[in-house]
């Protein structure tokens, strides 16, 4: 009975929220969707790689070197989603290392830029709420003088992490959605 009892709290928790799931890691997330890029296409040699977990996790991890003038390393998803005026934040629910990451977005795959929200880890699962018209436009480490993320949908979703420093880092991603 209090299988049951519980479940119907879940779904009704569910239903009560605003948010829409865009994307989700299980054990059964076609992980090759995601792509790896790295300081190394400009020369630079820091690794990273994205997994499952065995719990149906994303699991972003590596080293970031300053060697060779690198300093970051990121995953991105190609992806069409759909914005509507109801929806003005990106929720991730992510479990980090204490470490300072950027969630990034573009409008068209065609963009050189991205539009960036820097954010921390506190080391446990959390879920981090980044108001979309803050998302500021970057070209390779440096903000751009343009306006703010304002287009209709996204093509692609990405995950960077770039502190002028070396480090070993690890980023679980349970989802990411809209609210």
């Amino acid at each position: 009975m209090m299988k049951y009892v519980l479940i119907f709290m879940v779904l009704g928790l569910s239903a009560s929220s605003n948010m829409k799931e865009i994307y989700n890691f299980s054990t059964q997330t076609n992980i090759k969707e995601w792509r790896i890029v790295n300081d190394d296409v400009m020369g630079g040699i820091s690794k990273s790689s994205i997994l499952l977990t065995d719990t149906g996790h994303g699991q972003f991890s590596g080293h970031v070197s300053l060697e060779n003038n690198g300093g970051f390393a990121s995953i991105q998803l190609n992806t069409k989603i759909k914005l509507t005026k109801e929806k003005t934040f990106i929720v991730i629910r992510i479990k980090g290392d204490g470490k300072r990451y950027e969630f990034r977005l573009k409008g068209s795959i065609s963009q050189s830029e991205s539009y960036v929200h820097q954010f921390s880890t506190s080391g446990e699962w959390e879920n981090i709420r980044l108001k979309i018209s803050e998302f500021y436009p970057q070209f390779r480490g440096r903000k751009l003088n343009t306006p703010n993320f304002n287009f209709e949908s996204i093509a692609q979703l990405s995950f960077l992490i770039a502190n002028n420093q070396d480090e070993d880092f690890k980023l679980l991603i349970d989802w990411i959605g809209l609210e």
